[in-house]
């Protein structure tokens, strides 16, 4: 969603350009497809099935499909909270009401993102969630995520830790995107679990 920061680590650049290329061959139909089955293996996950409160996200464009997993969690009365993007590049949260609590909001030309209509939590609000959903691009076996470089995430993993907060981090992903190793800074932190269209791994 942004700028990638200067310090990056040049590995990830080249692992993140490459999945990408993979991702944007993906039709409409392709993304419907592993949207049912990602929502029924997220499903499973002990922490899913437990949590009162999920921080998740609207995927967009050729992501794995989250519409059909915020629905679920919706229906069965789990209250979900969803990003706002601030002009720092922090996120906000807000309430999932249903598909019609969503609004489009135009990036500067760049993309699209749906985001949720009512009132403001303020970027604290992920610390009463019990799991939060990442968006990845990319995770190796020992949990280590890579994101897409905006840093948005950084900031809500860096929130949770100093709080104390023990929300299980979960990775959205293709089957594809399990890879064999993902650099990491000094910054990174592992997720819990990474949920595909095909089962869960779990990494701690």
């Amino acid at each position: 969603m942004s700028h990638l920061r200067p310090e990056e680590d040049s590995g990830k650049r080249a692992l993140r350009r490459g999945i990408l290329m993979v991702r944007n061959r993906l039709t409409a139909d392709d993304v419907g497809e592993t949207e049912a089955a990602l929502a029924a293996r997220a499903l499973e996950l002990p922490e899913l099935a437990r949590a009162r409160t999920v921080a998740a996200y609207v995927s967009v464009g050729s992501e794995p499909g989250t519409r059909a997993l915020l629905d679920a969690l919706h229906a069965r009365g789990v209250h979900v909270l969803l990003p706002v993007l601030l002009a720092d590049n922090d996120l906000d949260w807000g309430t999932y009401d249903g598909p019609d609590s969503l609004v489009s909001v135009q990036l500067g030309g760049r993309m699209t993102l749906l985001e949720p209509a009512g009132g403001r939590l303020g970027p604290e609000g992920v610390l009463g969630a019990d799991a939060v959903l990442l968006p990845g691009l990319a995770v190796d076996g020992r949990g280590m995520r890579l994101g897409r470089g905006g840093g948005s995430y950084d900031r809500v993993l860096a929130r949770l830790e100093r709080a104390g907060a023990a929300a299980a981090l979960v990775v959205l992903l293709y089957d594809s995107e399990v890879v064999g190793h993902v650099p990491e800074e000094p910054h990174d932190r592992p997720v819990h679990a990474a949920v595909t269209p095909s089962g869960v791994r779990r990494f701690r």
